[in-house]
């Protein structure tokens, strides 16, 4: 194997851990979300965890996260609760930050 074949196979890991973590960070996100959305529903206990639950699985409906907030949005409409989509999208970035840090400290 030369030197750039080594290197090639290093670069394809490295992007593979990436996406990998990307893709852990994302759903964590997608359950934070789902238990602070819950708790605005005044859902608690296991039906907080199953909301979650929800929200995780929306994720898979479409690429990228419209189909999340448009989950979101619809449940929080549904209850009379006011949040813009703004307001939603504000809290999924600090989330995400937060869900990073988690799955880079593998909690």
């Amino acid at each position: 194997m030369t030197t750039f074949d080594k290197r090639e196979e290093g670069f394809e890991k490295k992007f593979a851990l990436d996406e990998e973590q990307k893709f852990k960070a994302e759903a964590r996100r997608n359950k934070l979300l789902g238990l602070w959305v819950a708790e605005k529903l005044g859902i608690s206990g296991d039906a907080a965890g199953a909301y979650a639950r929800e929200v995780i699985a929306a994720d898979f409906e479409q690429p990228g996260d419209n189909d999340v907030v448009h989950k979101v949005m619809r449940d929080l409409s549904a209850k009379g609760v006011a949040l813009t989509e703004q307001q939603l999208r504000v809290q999924m970035d600090a989330l995400m930050a937060e869900a990073i840090a988690q799955v880079k400290a593998g909690t």
